[in-house]
């Protein structure tokens, strides 16, 4: 499956140019926006094929933003203590924020082209709303945690709020697994393998994200448990 192959890649670019983007994420968030504006571009002029189907790949299907985003949070999973948390943890804000933007051309050309359609209410049915309302929820989620990613807006958010409100990307993660399924699930009911061979890797990527991130959660709170007889005693 190519999400998987874009995944590995994207993880171990991550790795290797952890440095760079900790010290220059400008420079990144501007090659993203760059593939946003050569994704938009190509519904209005002809580029080459192999350029064509590297852009529908990687932004019309949104998998590079999604890699991104998986890194994101399978690094929350991980202890803090733990090789993995230690070494990616310090770029994980700007991996946040460099996913969002690489969502923006998915959005901008999904909104052009289901506009019409919404709009004269042709061909709307349950799958479809369960799509869309998939779609503008995580569009809505999407802007307010890449906005709060910023260094600068965090400092100015009270540290409370920021971090109750950085708890909405579990929301925003399982609302991508609903949105990928309700996008994939008729194709698979029609017997397309291809679908039901997607459905079946996100599955697995997205519930070994929950077994570790559950698991995660009930280790930290025994640790602070324990801390706290041992503070009693």
């Amino acid at each position: 499956m190519s999400f998987v192959l874009v995944l590995v890649c994207t993880t171990a670019f991550v790795w290797v140019l952890k440095t760079p983007l900790l010290k220059c994420p400008v420079a990144f968030y501007v090659l993203a926006m760059l593939l946003n504006v050569l994704y938009v571009s190509s519904a209005f002029t002809t580029y080459p094929e192999a350029m064509r189907q590297t852009l529908f790949l990687l932004m019309q299907k949104c998998t590079l933003s999604l890699a991104v985003f998986t890194v994101v949070m399978f690094i929350g999973a991980f202890r803090k203590d733990s090789a993995v948390s230690l070494a990616l943890r310090p770029v994980r804000a700007e991996l946040s924020i460099l996913a969002c933007v690489l969502a923006l051309g998915h959005m901008v050309m999904y909104l052009m082209s289901f506009a019409p359609r919404l709009l004269n209410g042709s061909a709307i049915d349950s799958g479809f709303l369960l799509f869309f309302a998939t779609a503008i929820a995580l569009m809505a989620l999407l802007l307010i945690l890449g906005a709060t990613s910023f260094k600068g807006v965090k400092r100015r958010m009270d540290a409370t709020a920021w971090k109750r409100l950085q708890k909405w990307a579990y929301v925003f993660f399982g609302l991508v697994y609903v949105h990928l399924v309700s996008i994939l699930l008729p194709a698979a009911l029609l017997r397309g393998d291809t679908a039901r061979t997607s459905i079946v890797v996100y599955t697995v990527l997205f519930g070994a994200y929950a077994a570790l991130r559950i698991h995660r959660a009930m280790k930290d709170r025994k640790t602070r448990r324990a801390e706290r007889l041992r503070c009693a005693g």
